[in-house]
Parts: structure tokens; sequence; C-alpha cells
């Protein structure tokens, strides 16, 4: 007897997620207990910016964390996952700022308080809307607890550990050579500076020696920058320039002295083996420059203008003098050759602008100290990285790191806490100066730059849970259990929150470190707003639901590969939620008349199994011990993709395609005996046992859907699924004897669909079947003979060892025992089904004759792209196995 449910007969995502969510909150279900008996698991959100909404790689990263997050909650972990947004100095001042030029508003004369009110209005704006944009994904993060990096909090915390690492000498003032971009008008880290390969040019250049007028040639990509120039360097070893060292040369279009120096550096195998030396813009020269002495001349401004120093190309753009000096130098006959060349130039990884070396008075973080407990953590296995390839990443930057320039240029951000004197005296302490200890002078102006944002990020593990204060947080939830973050950020962010977390904590902020890939477009190109490649999330879960969009994400994932976002996997998402969502409401409309009157159902346990388990009962049961074990592991192993996979499978093969069909024939059953009543019982009792289970481990990767189905189950024990126990595998459940026979089953039913379809016979028009079966899978395949029948459309069936083939009929072959015969007469006009595969056999002939025309074409061969190529061998191949199979046919029907 069928029953309403309280399930639609339409899934709508929109209203189901709004309300579920609304459930969990108003539950408090997300909150961490901090129960110190409990086992604590905890994941720190990778704070997004507060620059705008979320992107897709946002999406892929903050699913990965709910899962786990959900899952551990569901195994009785006091689960905290702690969110919160970055300030992102630079890329948040920049967007405010082009937003105030938008308005005619020139930020640097609103000035610096003035600008900083409007940030943070905007940090208010954007914060709210991030927070709404995790709520649409599904995130289940412990709100009460969310952080700011520039809230009070997290800012005494950046100003202690500034303090303390100032006052241990870790931290130092100097001037060196830093990245510079123009259009920020700040200093950058080297890895806040991307690299991209170029076409560009190589000038050789002629510099006359003082004493005899001869030539030495140098070669640069950056002309402009020998305005600078301080020396000549060539290698010690060198015999060309030997008698040359110490000797001067006059340098092009400012006729200024420069030495000849001799430095191990310079490579005698490149160009003349002679090289320009510019202190004041380029690393390397700088380092010669020190060695030597050399003159440090800045000839390229900060607002990537030539300065005084330039002569007559002051003013000039740093192009446009490169330009103009290659010109002149033409015109003096000085240049000896120019050559294409190809080489990398570090670009502003917020805006894009040609990084400009300069010598600049930073603040720097001496990074050695920092980094080598760092490197000796994660080769101690105190923090490991999945997949464990990363962790080489990780160790070559530390073995390489240089001194970590933290200062920025700009007004949004933590501002340095150091006080100047006129007395020259430098105050750093952890409460602002009234005075100076040195002179007793009032008059003390703070430093105007701000700190690097990843100074603040570097903290975050335990910031966020009340460092410096002993909170009970920081006690039971740190060191975190993973964090989840993309390979992008390795340098700027995990090895970062490693050395800080040893150097304050004393121990590692988290145990393992989960890399993501990039989520790319369906070419395989990355997401940029040039290409206008972008897929939105939001607009996504608006189109097809939240869960729909985890899905799809999640089972395109594997740790530290990049994957492709399709719109056929997202429909595929969308499709996967439907099925769950009818086949929930078949179960929830044939619970019999006590779930229509309220009264409880017969409960299955899987501790006491009924006696009456016919053998597709044994092989569900089976099937779902088996997908909890299995994706047990995979969880624990991080192969959340393979779990999405398993669950996908178990749920649409196992459950909805085979079980439920099984199931109609007990629940439909007729009759009022008391076998058939308990027949249809212990059918429902299984289903709604297997829809809890599979509902459990569903909710991690979709738990909007899994959470409104599993409300509506009878004899629930727990108030919510959210908080509910996650399945474990019962022994009691194990049948391979009834697996296997199942699995034969249903090839056997595939084997008679798919022999159907070849002769195009519609679902309702029954057919005789002869199945020849030897051995033992002869008295069970007859006990099945019903289930064959209603799932095959087969009217009369045959089951005999000593079947033989009728004369004209189709054939399926399964191992080395059954044989499956469709018999054709009286079923089709074998006529006229011959004359349709003739037919079709000739177009099939003349598709590969075309393709072939094709393939055997130089031309084709040589002006068509490599993919139109290989899509054609491709055809040539289906076309080749279908004129086989429809030439077997009509040999089997000859």
């Amino acid at each position: 007897m069928m029953t309403e449910n309280m399930l639609p007969p339409v899934y709508d995502p929109d209203q189901v997620e709004m309300e579920r969510y609304r459930f969990w909150l108003d539950g408090d279900y997300f909150r961490a207990s901090g129960d110190p008996d409990k086992t604590p698991f905890t994941i720190v959100i990778p704070p997004p910016n507060v620059t705008g909404s979320l992107h897709m790689g946002h999406a892929l990263n903050n699913t990965v964390q709910d899962v786990l997050i959900r899952r551990r909650r569901m195994q009785g972990y006091d689960t905290l996952w702690l969110p919160g947004c970055d300030h992102a100095g630079i890329a948040t001042q920049n967007v405010v700022e082009k937003h105030l030029a938008e308005e005619g508003i020139d930020s640097r004369k609103l000035g610096r308080e003035k600008f900083l009110e409007r940030v943070w209005a905007w940090k208010d704006t954007y914060l709210k809307r991030i927070t709404k944009q995790l709520h649409r994904l599904g995130c289940s993060c412990d709100w009460s607890r969310e952080r700011f990096t520039m809230d009070e909090g997290c800012s005494r915390a950046v100003r202690k550990v500034f303090v303390d690492l100032y006052h241990q000498g870790l931290i130092y003032r100097g001037d060196y050579m830093i990245n510079w971009c123009s259009r920020c008008s700040t200093a950058l880290s080297d890895i806040e500076v991307e690299h991209e390969t170029e076409a560009s040019t190589i000038t050789h250049i002629r510099y006359p020696l003082s004493e005899n007028g001869k030539m030495i040639t140098v070669a640069t990509t950056r002309p402009e920058s020998m305005l600078g120039d301080s020396a000549v360097a060539v290698h010690p070893d060198d015999e060309r320039y030997r008698g040359l060292v110490g000797k001067k040369v006059i340098l092009p279009l400012l006729n200024r002295e420069i030495p000849i120096v001799a430095d191990e550096y310079v490579d005698p195998e490149f160009g003349s083996g002679a090289v320009k030396v510019t202190p004041g813009h380029d690393p390397n020269d700088f380092a010669i420059g020190q060695r030597h002495n050399l003159e440090v001349i800045k000839v390229i401004g900060e607002d990537a203008r030539m300065t005084a120093e330039a002569g007559p190309y002051e003013g000039m753009d740093r192009f446009e003098c490169r330009r103009q000096v290659v010109e002149d130098l033409k015109a003096q006959g000085l240049i000896e050759k120019i050559e294409n060349y190809e080489h990398s130039i570090g670009h502003c990884q917020r805006c894009d602008t040609v990084v400009e070396p300069l010598i600049s008075r930073q603040w720097f973080v001496k990074m050695k100290p920092l980094a080598e407990p760092a490197i000796e953590a994660v080769k101690e296995g105190r923090t490991s990285f999945v997949p464990p390839r990363f962790t080489r990443v990780y160790n070559d930057w530390l073995e390489n790191i240089r001194d970590w320039c933290i200062s920025r240029q700009i007004w949004w951000g933590h501002r340095i806490p150091a006080w100047y004197c006129e007395c020259g005296q430098v105050i750093v302490d952890y409460e602002d100066p009234e005075s100076c200890p040195a002179c007793r002078s009032s008059e003390l102006k703070q430093d105007p730059d701000v700190l690097d944002t990843w100074f603040s990020s570097a903290l975050w593990p335990f910031s966020t849970l009340g460092w410096p204060d002993k909170t009970d947080d920081l006690e039971h939830f740190y060191p975190t259990s993973v964090l989840v973050t993309g390979y992008d950020i390795i340098f700027f962010w995990v090895a970062r929150m490693m050395f800080m977390g040893l150097a304050f904590m004393k121990d590692v902020p988290f145990r393992t470190v989960y890399i993501t890939g990039l989520v790319r477009d369906a070419l395989g190109r990355k997401m940029s707003k040039s290409l206008g490649n972008g897929i939105d999330p939001l607009e996504v879960i608006e189109n097809y639901g939240a869960d729909t969009l985890r899905f799809t994400l999640v089972t395109g994932q594997a740790p530290g590969n990049d994957q492709r976002f399709r719109q056929e996997s997202v429909e595929a998402g969308r499709n996967f939620a439907n099925k769950i969502w009818n086949a929930s409401r078949f179960v929830l409309m044939n619970l019999g008349e006590q779930k229509e009157k309220g009264e409880k159902l017969p409960q299955f346990d899987p501790d006491q199994l009924p006696e009456n388990l016919n053998r597709a009962d044994r092989w569900i049961l089976h099937r779902f011990n088996e997908t909890v074990k299995k994706t047990d592991r995979l969880f624990e192993e991080y192969e959340l993709g393979e779990a999405a996979r398993l669950i996908y499978e178990y749920l649409w093969n196992d459950f909805c395609d085979w079980y439920v069909e099984i199931s109609k024939y007990h629940l439909y059953r007729e009759g009022e005996s008391i076998e058939a009543e308990a027949d249809r019982n212990r059918t429902r009792s299984i289903l709604v046992f297997l829809l809890d289970g599979v509902m459990r481990i569903l909710h991690p990767l979709m738990p909007f859907i899994s959470e409104e189905i599993w409300q509506q189950l009878p004899n629930r024990r727990e108030e919510a699924l959210v908080t509910a126990a996650w399945p474990g595998p019962a022994e009691k459940l194990d049948f391979p004897g009834e697996a296997e026979e199942m699995e034969l089953f249903q090839q056997v039913v595939r084997a008679i669909r798919n022999l159907r379809s070849q002769v195009k016979l519609p679902p309702d028009r029954k057919a005789p079947v002869i199945i020849r079966v030897g051995g033992r899978s002869t008295a069970f395949l007859e006990e099945e003979a019903h289930q064959v029948k209603r799932l095959a459309s087969v009217d009369t069936l045959t089951i005999h060892p000593e079947s033989e083939k009728p004369k004209q009929a189709l054939t399926a072959i399964i191992g080395e025992e059954v044989e499956v015969y469709l018999p054709l007469e009286g079923v089709i006009d074998i006529d006229a089904e011959k004359a349709r595969l003739r037919k079709e056999l000739s177009q099939v002939e003349t598709e590969i004759k075309r393709t072939e025309g094709k393939l055997n074409s130089e031309g084709f061969l040589k002006k068509a792209p490599a993919e139109v190529v290989s899509k054609e061998k491709s055809r040539r191949e289906e076309q080749e196995a279908r004129l086989q199979k429809l030439q077997q046919r009509l040999q089997e029907l000859n």
C-alpha cells in the first residue's frame, strides 16, 4: 500500500538548502564544545581576502574542508572549523583606490585616516558577503569563533611577534635590494613576484677604455640601466682581461669613468666574458658592488621614471628611456649588435606591473634561524604533506630561502610598531611609547609602513585561538589537525605558518597539509579575467544547488592535481541528486499503514538478522558493508574523490537501479497472508536501514539533500544528521557467496537487455529467453527466474544445462558456464531486420571510406590541428568496431 510522504515530487535545492542551513544554525550544531575529554579535530580556514566574491578555487578548498570536518563530527570528535577573513593589504588597498577613483576621489589627497575609514567600511560589507557565500556552500564553520586578521586579538598577536623577533635580533632594518612595484608603490617579497618568459632583446654595447680608446663589449637586456653602472666585471681567471683589471672605462652617454673589477660571479663563457655592474638595479650586481665597495647609483625612481642621476634622460619613463638610449648609442657607433632573446621577467602578482629591483630601506626577517626547525619538523614526520611529493617543494624553498622583506609602503594593514626620535633612537615596544627612553623627547614619529599581509597570516593557527593568552581553546585545539590549501601558496603561507608556530608555540601548527590543485576550465586553461573563462560558483549554486557543485568538485579532485570543470559533470551531479530524491520518495511512499498512522515500523537490526533474508537482501547488505569499509579507508587516505565515486556507484547502481527495482516484487506482492506481510515488512525495514546508512556516508559530500531525506525517516534516534553517528562496518553483513551469485544474476539481466536493444525491442514487448547454464549456477538462477523475467521483460524463461541455441537467435556469452539466447522467430520480422542491418552496414562502410580518405591525405594531416586528426582516428576506430558488430549480427540472423 502506497502512502504519502513528506518529500515533494520534485527536488528544489534552493528551498531545501536555505531551510536546512537555518536549521543547523538554529540548532547550534557547528559549535565546538571545547570538552577536554573529547578528542579534538581542528581546521583553520585559509582566510579569503576581503576583496570581493569567492571564486571556484575557494569553493573547492572549502568543500574539501567541510567534507573532512563533517565526517569527524559524526565520528564523535570535538570538531572546530574556525572561519575568518584576511585583510589582504595590497590587494584590498588597490581595489578600494580604484573604487574611489571612479568617484573622482584621489586616495592620497583623502589622507591616511579618511582612507582607512573607507577601507574598514569596505571590509564590513565584503566580510558579510563572503560569510553568506560560505553559508550557501554549506560550510559548517563554528561562526561563534569567526576571526579577522586585523581584529583586536590578531593585532595584539602580530605586535608581540614583531617585538619579540626584533629583540631577538631576527627582525632588522636596512638598505637592501628589494622588488619594487611602481603601480602599488610598495616593496614586494620574492614570492609576490611572478616570473613570465617573454620575448626581448639583448644589446651588446662597446665601452671605450680610458687610456687608449680600445673597446670592451658588455651585453644587457636593460640598456636604460647602464646609466647607473659603477663598474665592468670580468672573471679573475679570464686571460683576455687579465691586464685590464684595475683600469677604467668611459661610461657611454654620461662620460663617467668606472673601474674594471675581477669577480668570480662572472661567467667567462657568456657573451664577451665582461658584464656591466649596476649595483642600484640588479640583486647580483648589488652583491658584486658590496664585495668591491662600488658606488650605488639610483637612476630609476620609485615611480619608474629616470632620476636626476640619469642626466639628460631625467623624467623619462624607464621603457621610453630604453628606446632612447639604444638610439643614442647607435648614433655614436657604440652598438655592436642586438639579438632576439627570451628571458624571465618579474611582474607584480597583484597588478602585473613589471617589477623594478631597487635599493630601499626596509624591514626584514632573518630567515635561516627560523627555517631550519621548520625543515626538521617535516623530516621528522611531525607534519606530513598529502600528496608527499610536495614535501620536496617545501624543503627546496626553505633550504634556499632569503631574508623576508616584511615592510610595505601602503596604509591598509598592521602598522609597523617602530617609532623614531630625532636623537636617532629607534623604539620598538609592546605599547605605544610616550617619550624617547634615551633623550626623553616626546617628538616621536611612527614608521609609516605596514607589515606584509602574510606576516599576520603566518600566525593564523594560534592567534585565532587566543594567543598570546593561554586560553582553553589554544590548549585544546592547537596544533590543528589538517590544513587544506593550494600548492600555489606553499611558500607564501604554509612554510611561514610552520616556522612561526615552531618559534612561538614550540610545536607545528598542523599535523597534515592537504594540497589541492587548481580548478581549470573545460579546456584545461587557468580561469582568469583576461580569458573570460571564470565560472562563478554562486551561479552554479543558484542553477543547480550547492550539493551538486560540491559533488562535482569532490569527484574531480585528486590530492595535488588540477581538475577541469565541465558542464556535463555539473549536470551529472544534478542528475545524481534527483536520482537520490526519487529513490528516497519511493521508499518513504511504501512504508505501509504504520507510517501513515504514525506508528513505529519494524526496525532492521544488523546484529539480529531476520531468518527470511533473501539472496538480494544479503547482496545489498553486503554491498553496503563493503562501501562503508572502502569509503572509510579512502577518507582516511584523503582520497575524497575516490570515496565520492564509490558512494555514487553504490547509490546509483546497487541501491537505485537494482535493489529498489527488486524490492517492488516484495512490496507489491499480492495477498494478506502472514508470510506476505512479513516479506513486505522485511523489505521495508532493509530499505529504511540502507537509506539511513547511505545518507550518513553521503552527508559530508552532499549535506543538504542527505539531511532533508534523513529527517523524513522513521525510527530516528538522533535529532540531526549533522551530528548523527558515522556508520561502521558490521561483520554479520558479509555475504560474499550471495554477492557473487547476484553479480552473475545482474550479468544475465544486462545481457538480455543488451540483446533486446540490438533488435530495438520496446520495453513493453516481452520475448522468450533461453539460458544454457552449467554447474551450481543452475539452481540459483532458477530461484531468481521470477526476477529475471520482471527486470528483463521476459515472458517464457528456459534455464537448462543442455539447452540448444535456436537457429535464428542472438547470443550473449557470460564467463565459461552461461550462454543467453534470444530467439527471434515470431519476435521480430527477420527479413526486415536483415534489410535494416544491410542498410546500416552500407552507411558505416561509406563513413569508414570517408574517414580513411581524410587520414590518407597528406594535405589534411599537415594542415589540420592535432586534435582534429586525433578525433578522425577515434571516429574510424569506432566505426570499424560498429561494422564488426553489425556483420556478426547479420551472420547470426543468416
